[in-house]
């Protein structure tokens, strides 16, 4: 495929997990009337979600190295639409903690496939041209979602929701049978129990791929695990409204935008470990400000969201370089590691919620966990440029 349909469709298949748990978010308070249910079943559903997602990556990957990426993409997101559709029809929680987990399961063929499609036909400064092009597009999603969110549960009630997750997740299923090329050679070798084993086991234990993924998982899966705390803090520790939440998160997604606009300007200038060098650094000083605000002030809607954003502006810094370089050495098996780093990624993200629940406080959570996340990722930098140095 051309640079600019490979670019348009990551960015549509990438954006099917954030925009699941964007416009999802602002609901969870009103589930919890609704349902009559606890916050903590609520959050549970976001746990499934993320566990769907992480796990069944594991399988989406050598799905598309052994059956190609189109058909892969076709069969999952069928799966998630059909898990959008069970929560829609949910008559309690257990539907929707059923659909979620549901949806989990089909989306996570997006972000594999997105990758593993990159580097199945580009390699270097131009692949990461693409991620970074991809993390501009796919800001837009989740900045809306929120929002748009809000504003449908304002509106239409909660099962409007999972419409709009029903919508675009059809809207993705039909551009992957009409525009997506396929970009592998299908190997249907890659699905036997013994190869799998020894493909994993050989990422798993190759650092050059290991420490590229643990900075993502303690990075990217701290914004996602943040995103089973942030509409109990702001909404009911804050004070906000369903849509002022909506549009509060704006500041995340915003930075984000921000993040990815300013390291495509630099990047004729400094090099892909410089941009993941300030990343990082930009994602340790927003750590460190979320402990202190949490810990030493009231909280506030800027004393919450000006250190998320300061993360999440290193985020979108410091991604498009190191997924480049955690999938660089692994042509032949691009889908598994692809969907390894996935799962390490969205797995930071389930044992964070999940850490949640051992909190009274979702402030207190907050302002625990995601720290200590933020500094995971940079010590796995600081270990990998150590372990870059002695090869």
């Amino acid at each position: 495929m051309s640079e600019r349909r490979t670019t348009v469709l990551g960015a549509l298949l990438t954006a099917i997990g954030p925009i699941s748990m964007a416009v999802y978010t602002p609901a969870m308070p009103e589930l919890v009337r609704a349902f009559g249910t606890t916050e903590a079943a609520i959050k549970l559903s976001l746990s499934l979600y993320f566990g769907g997602f992480a796990i069944a990556q594991l399988l989406a990957g050598p799905v598309s190295d052994a059956f190609g990426r189109r058909a892969a993409s076709i069969a999952f997101l069928t799966i998630y639409v059909l898990g959008s559709l069970v929560a829609a029809m949910a008559i309690d929680v257990n539907w929707i903690l059923a659909g979620r987990l549901i949806q989990g399961i089909g989306a996570s063929v997006g972000v594999t496939v997105a990758r593993a499609a990159v580097r199945d036909q580009f390699t270097g400064e131009r692949a990461s041209r693409i991620m970074n092009m991809i993390g501009i597009i796919l800001a837009i999603g989740p900045a809306l979602g929120p929002t748009i969110g809000g504003l449908a549960l304002s509106t239409f009630g909660w099962q409007s929701i999972f419409l709009l997750m029903v919508a675009f997740g059809g809207g993705a299923l039909l551009a992957c049978i009409f525009v997506l090329k396929e970009t592998t050679v299908p190997d249907r070798s890659r699905l036997q129990p013994v190869t799998l084993v020894r493909t994993y086991a050989g990422l798993i234990t190759d650092l050059r791929f290991l420490l590229p993924s643990l900075i993502l998982g303690g990075s990217i899966g701290a914004l996602y695990a943040q995103g089973t705390m942030l509409p109990f803090v702001l909404i009911n520790v804050v004070g906000l409204s369903p849509t002022e939440f909506g549009l509060g998160m704006l500041a995340q997604t915003g930075s984000y935008l921000a993040g990815s606009i300013a390291l495509r300007t630099v990047s004729g200038r400094i090099s892909g470990p410089a941009a993941v060098s300030i990343g990082v650094s930009f994602c340790g000083v927003g750590g460190l400000l979320m402990f202190l605000s949490v810990h030493l002030l009231s909280p506030t809607f800027l004393s919450i969201m000006v250190p998320v954003g300061i993360c999440t502006f290193g985020i979108a810094f410091l991604s498009p370089h190191v997924v480049t370089a955690g999938l660089a050495a692994f042509p032949r098996t691009a889908g598994s590691a692809s969907a390894l780093m996935g799962f390490i990624q969205m797995g930071g993200g389930f044992a964070g919620g999940l850490a949640a629940a051992a909190f009274a406080s979702p402030l207190t959570s907050f302002g625990t966990i995601i720290p200590a996340m933020e500094f995971t990722a940079v010590a796995s930098y600081l270990a990998y440029r150590f372990v870059s140095k002695r090869q």
